[in-house]
């Protein structure tokens, strides 16, 4: 990726974006847009954790050969990036582009390997229950004139349904 739509043409022509805007900018234009929604995510109080896990090729033969990727769970797993890996090419350095390109105080990526036993123990359980600490969630409190009138309408609902009746009915 050059800073040009020459970077992984194959990869773009399968994402349908309108020519017109496939223009010689388009990986800074969609760095920006991206950090730019997640802006607005998080000035609107939106937490964002962006996980990257790493699957060496080894655990990705591993994974192909005894069947344990099923064809309906492929989620966004394209053929080009595996074709580049098989070629020889490295797709790091894209990974680290796009990564640094949008990686924010408000916004960060999380990065990690992405081995079964890490996953099974929680992977990056650490991380998101720091985020989740950080906002100091806590019930909220019911004034007392609330919680007066949930009596009441619990007292009215159980009435309610003991006579069988319709609501209103008398």
């Amino acid at each position: 990726m050059s800073g040009d739509a020459g970077g992984n043409p194959e990869i773009l022509a399968k994402e349908k974006i309108p020519p017109q805007l496939v223009t010689k900018n388009i990986w800074r234009e969609r760095f920006e847009d991206i950090s730019a929604v997640e802006r607005y995510l998080a000035r609107n109080g939106t937490v964002i954790l962006k996980f990257f896990l790493n699957v060496s090729k080894e655990e990705q033969r591993a994974r192909f050969s005894t069947g344990s990727i099923s064809p309906r769970k492929t989620g966004n797993f394209r053929w080009a990036i595996s074709r580049s890996a098989r070629c020889g090419r490295d797709i790091r350095p894209c990974i680290r582009r796009s990564s640094g390109n949008t990686s924010t105080a408000m916004a960060p990526w999380v990065c990690g390997a992405g081995r079964p036993q890490m996953v099974r123990a929680g992977g990056d359980r650490f991380t998101i229950v720091s985020a989740l600490e950080k906002l100091d969630l806590k019930f909220p409190k019911v004034d007392k004139g609330s919680l007066e009138e949930f009596k009441e309408v619990r007292k009215a609902l159980l009435e309610e349904g003991k006579g069988g009746g319709k609501a209103g009915a008398k």
